[in-house]
């Protein structure tokens, strides 16, 4: 019984680092579309 309650930690951490890892490319998107339009549209 041990054995199906770590699997468990393990795989809710796992959920929790592809969730962190899913925000974290939205915010770089994010910044890098924010960074574009400060520039302007290139000429």
């Amino acid at each position: 019984m041990g054995i199906w309650l770590e699997l468990g930690v393990f795989l809710l951490v796992f959920v929790f680092a592809i969730h962190q890892f899913h925000d974290l490319k939205k915010e770089k998107r994010k910044r890098e579309a924010a960074r574009q339009q400060a520039s302007g549209p290139p000429q």
